[in-house]
Order: C-alpha cells, then structure tokens, then sequence
C-alpha cells in the first residue's frame, strides 16, 4: 500500500535528517570498528527501515517500489554498510515470503523481520554458482515429510547475525539448470548449519558476509516458500525477488554518486594551489563533469 503525499514526505525528510545527523558522522567509527555501534542500530529500528517494505499488517511500512526507491536515493548517501543492514529485511530476505510465501510463514516471519528483532539473509550464491544461480549444487533430498540439505554458500550478506535463511537447494538433481530448485526458509541453530569466519573485504566495513555450510539440516517440507506446492519453484522465487533488489541497489548507487559529487565538488572548492580553488583547473571540472 503506498503512502499518502504527505506521508511520504515527512518520511523521506525525517530519513534525510536521520542520514545526514546520525548515520553519516559514524561513517568513520563504522569503517575503523568493522561493526555498527548497538545503540545506532537501535535508532535505525526505532525509525523503522527494517520493515520499510513489508506491508503494514504484518507491522512494516508498506512503501510500494517507486517509494522504496525514493527511500534508497536517501539511504545511499550514507555508508553502504547501513543500507546492507537492513536490505535483506526489505529486500531478498522478506520478499520471497511476501510474494509467494504461505499465510503461516507470512504470519511467522514478517512481523519480526518488520522490527528487526529478526534479520534474515538469502543464500543462493555458492563458490561455483553466483550469477549462474542455476548450476548451484547444494542439494534437498527428501526423508520422509522433511529434506536433508547439504551444500555451502559463499558470500552471504548479514549471515554472520541472521537468524532466517532462505536457502536455495538442489530438490530434482536429475532436472538440469534451474528448474529442479526449491527455496527453504531455514532459521539459524538449527542442527548442521555452521558458518565460515566473516570475509575479510577492502571496504563497506561494518557490512558482513560469510560462507554457510549445511550438513544433513533436516527441514520439513512445510518450509519450502508457498509450502510443498512450490517444490522446484524456487528458482522463479528468486528471480521475482531479485528483480525487485535490482531496481532497489540501483537507488543506492545514485544515492552514492550524488553523495560523491557533492563531496568532491565542496573539496574542489575550498582546496586552493597556485592562488584559486582547484575547482577553476579544467582537469578538475572534466573529472567532476564525468
């Protein structure tokens, strides 16, 4: 449901001062630490941006894509680490059960995902299959009413902290490519799933991702996203959910480069050589135009 002119409005402004006064001044801190201070993630709770796209009945805002996107421009001004915080809650990590998920799982996991008190994560990438999702080679086998998942994850943001994931396995290994996949929402502690030490990445600091590797984890078939109907659909999950992440990281880029091009225009200002700003050499301006 989207929200009213006015809504709308004193939203993004409140975010934008929220950005500008609280989260931008421990860009540093974050950068230095590896890790967002509690308190702040407290704020980013209490302003909402864990549910900004889950729907309202399930606790969250409801902010439809074109008001999403508008959030991200805001958003992205600020270090990529807060945005990545609460992006898999918005995005790959509650969209899937928001668009094809059960009455139950929506009922189970949205509200928690909404206030942050849960965060979830989305494992799809493996070291062999990332953008080629449909050679991953993370298996489902069946026992009984449940499956036995096995395989490993790599690069999967938020999953040091995440207490959801939603795991992509392998269900009809005789079907090639993409069409014998299915999407399990699996919570963390359960019995098999360990994780690799956090990636050590040359930036967005504060941002966490690591390997997960499943051993024999015994899931019902009941956790399959839109429940054992949609056994070897999650393929179609998530590129569902993916299109809508690519329309929302692209908000964030530009969000990045307004913020890029204000900064270097003010530097280019005020650093002076030769008697004037550095903002009169011709390089300069090319660079800044370009």
């Amino acid at each position: 449901m989207a929200l009213d002119k006015d809504t709308l409005s004193q939203f993004l402004d409140a975010l934008d001062r929220f950005v500008k006064e609280r989260l931008i001044p421990y860009e540093d801190r974050v950068a230095d630490e590896d890790v967002i201070p509690p308190m702040l993630v407290d704020e980013i709770r209490m302003m909402g941006l864990f549910g900004m796209s889950i729907p309202e009945d399930f606790g969250g805002l409801g902010l439809s894509m074109i008001e999403e996107v508008q959030a991200a421009f805001v958003l992205g001004q600020a270090s990529p680490a807060f945005r990545s915080l609460v992006g898999t809650n918005n995005g790959i990590g509650s969209q899937g059960i928001i668009i094809d998920g059960t009455d139950e799982q929506k009922a189970k996991y949205l509200p928690a995902l909404a206030s942050g008190d849960m965060i979830a994560s989305f494992a799809l990438t493996e070291p062999d299959a990332g953008s080629d999702a449909g050679g991953l080679r993370t298996t489902a086998r069946r026992d009984g009413n449940d499956f036995l998942l096995n395989g490993t994850k790599r690069y999967i943001t938020n999953a040091p902290r995440a207490d959801l994931f939603t795991v992509f396995a392998r269900t009809s290994p005789e079907v090639k490519g993409s069409a014998g996949v299915s999407a399990f929402l699996v919570e963390a502690g359960t019995p098999g799933i360990t994780l690799g030490q956090p990636d050590r990445k040359m930036g967005q600091k504060g941002s966490h991702t690591c390997d997960v590797i499943l051993d024999n984890v015994r899931v019902p078939a009941s956790n399959i996203i839109g429940g054992p109907d949609r056994l070897n659909k999650g393929f179609k999950t998530a590129m569902k959910v993916l299109d809508r992440g690519r329309l929302h990281i692209s908000a964030v880029c530009v969000g990045a480069a307004e913020r890029l091009i204000r900064d270097s225009l003010s530097y280019a200002m005020e650093r002076k050589q030769f008697g004037e700003p550095i903002a009169e050499k011709q390089l300069i301006q090319a660079m800044l135009a370009d």
